[in-house]
């Protein structure tokens, strides 16, 4: 990547009811650099990620805070986003990225999952994914074309 420039940081609480907060003051502080296309899908993606260290990594704590910064960065292939997020909650399991499989569908109606969809978003949204724990702090590094993809999402 070249000519990174940090656009946006932005540090709050890891609570359920500053979920949305959180989110509005990202959207709000990226919105004249996001295509109105783009903006939407980067926001879903997002929401997914916070609220899963609300839920997961803190479980409901309320002392925990969530770090984001966002970059502008030039590539090969036209402009990307960057979010840069840390949290200092528990880990995700076996130190990795959940994969994101779909789950089965192909079990009786009352069977069928009421979640587990939420990495298989995320994936399916960010072009590229990374995940790191050091000295007790969680960072997820997400990047996001700016420019439509005219083609299927990407695997990761």
């Amino acid at each position: 990547m070249t000519g990174i420039r940090e656009v946006l940081s932005v540090t709050s609480p890891a609570t359920i009811r500053d979920t949305r907060c959180i989110l509005s003051r990202i959207m709000e502080g990226l919105s004249a650099l996001l295509p109105a296309e783009r903006a939407g899908v980067i926001e879903i993606a997002l929401a997914e990620i916070i609220n899963n260290i609300v839920e997961h990594a803190y479980d409901g704590r309320a002392d925990g805070q969530i770090r984001l910064t966002a970059s502008l960065a030039e590539e090969d292939q036209g402009a990307v986003l960057q979010f840069d997020i840390q949290d200092d909650g528990v880990a995700l399991p076996g130190g990795m990225l959940p994969p994101g499989l779909p789950p089965d569908l192909s079990v009786p109606r009352e069977a069928l999952p009421e979640g587990g969809f939420g990495w298989l978003l995320i994936r399916t949204l960010a072009r590229d994914l990374e995940y790191s724990r050091q000295d007790g702090v969680n960072r997820l590094t997400a990047i996001f074309d700016l420019a439509a993809s005219d083609g299927p999402p990407p695997s990761h």
